[in-house]
């Protein structure tokens, strides 16, 4: 959800019921970051929307890759605000889970493969997000049953199931196959409430499972992103890219002048469901009808 989050999306999903969630790093400036955390707290404590029981918590996406060079002023920012869950993703800091477990925090990590879910539940996280095949971004290649079954084998802690997640109906799933939560990102990006600009969102509805690359020759690392955004500034992924350790580049060789961090659009496979750009609202309502009649056909 990088620049494609943001204080009006994650108001809109905690005063829904749900956590909504952001990374740091999607505000430019430390000093900024605190700001929309002032704002976050203060649209939710307007409280939740009408027919919601109360409003969920929201969460904070801290990057400890050793290229965020913000990362301790913004945990001193996190901190000082008692985020309630913290995100971590591309690394482990002991730090971080130190800091945000000392005012009773919860800390989440991503992770791809088994290897890295065991370093995290020896480093006392209190939950794994499990970013299987067809998430969108940073996303690994382990099918979902199989990821799930050998994590719950290793843990006992919160298990949250991200990729291609787009219904309530594939909520239901996940829940019944062994996750207690589900992360959605893509589908959250096709709203009124994200930030992202109309031509994303436009891509998004154009958009199916085949149109989804997943690369490492952009950043380093293998993610998903649109066919289309590639398309649509010329970039040939049989001739370009390196491939090789995490780079998370300003702008691409050549002299293009792109950014991929802000050019080059990313989504999961699970952007075949999204046909329309419906509010925040809209969309968890929709959800919670389409949860209720997938658990309805289990109990038959």
């Amino acid at each position: 959800m990088f620049l494609a989050s943001g204080p009006d999306l994650v108001i809109a999903a905690c005063r829904g019921g749900v956590i909504g969630a952001f990374p740091a790093l999607n505000q430019r400036s430390t000093q900024g970051y605190e700001a929309w955390l002032h704002q976050i707290e203060a649209g939710i404590a307007a409280g939740p929307e009408a027919g919601v029981a109360q409003c969920g918590p929201y969460a904070v996406n801290l990057a400890v890759h050793k290229s965020n060079q913000r990362l301790h002023a913004d945990l001193e920012v996190t901190v000082r605000h008692k985020v309630p869950i913290v995100i971590t993703s591309l690394g482990a800091v002991q730090e971080v889970t130190d800091a945000i477990h000392s005012y009773g925090g919860k800390v989440f990590h991503d992770v791809v493969n088994l290897r890295q879910a065991e370093k995290m539940v020896a480093a006392g996280v209190d939950g794994i997000i499990a970013v299987c095949a067809g998430a969108g971004g940073h996303a690994g290649t382990l099918n979902p049953f199989a990821f799930l079954n050998e994590l719950r084998q290793l843990t006992d802690k919160t298990l949250i199931l991200a990729g291609a997640i787009s219904t309530g109906a594939q909520v239901a799933a996940a829940i019944a196959a062994g996750a207690d939560l589900v992360s959605i990102g893509t589908r959250f990006i096709g709203t009124t409430d994200s930030p992202v600009v109309a031509g994303y969102k436009q891509m998004l509805i154009d958009s199916a499972a085949a149109d989804i690359v997943y690369t490492p020759k952009l950043s380093g690392v293998n993610a998903n992103f649109l066919s289309k955004s590639l398309q649509q500034h010329g970039i040939d992924l049989s001739t370009y890219g390196h491939g090789g350790g995490m780079d998370l580049q300003e702008e691409l060789g050549g002299g293009t002048g792109i950014k991929p961090w802000r050019d080059l659009w990313s989504a999961g496979q699970g952007v075949g469901a999204i046909r329309d750009i419906p509010s925040m609202s809209e969309l968890l309502r929709g959800m919670k009808s389409e949860y209720a009649a997938a658990v309805e056909r289990l109990r038959r």
